[in-house]
């Protein structure tokens, strides 16, 4: 496992990776030939991004270190 990201901005930074990987993924998608599967790893990938968020709200910052 790679080091914990403590920083805010390093956070911020991350979480704006994520989200654009996210919509890049949704944009990809064609309606009329998504299937039940597709779905589901965009319900996961949301998933992951929000257990992310409260793992990044509840770590303590090293900004100020």
């Amino acid at each position: 496992m790679g080091k914990s990201i403590t920083d805010k901005e390093q956070q911020v930074t991350y979480m704006k990776q994520r989200l654009s990987m996210f919509l890049g993924v949704l944009d990809a998608i064609e309606p009329e030939s998504t299937e039940l599967e597709d779905i589901d790893r965009l319900i996961a990938m949301v998933d992951d991004l929000d257990n992310k968020m409260q793992q990044f709200k509840n770590r303590p910052s090293t900004e100020n270190e």
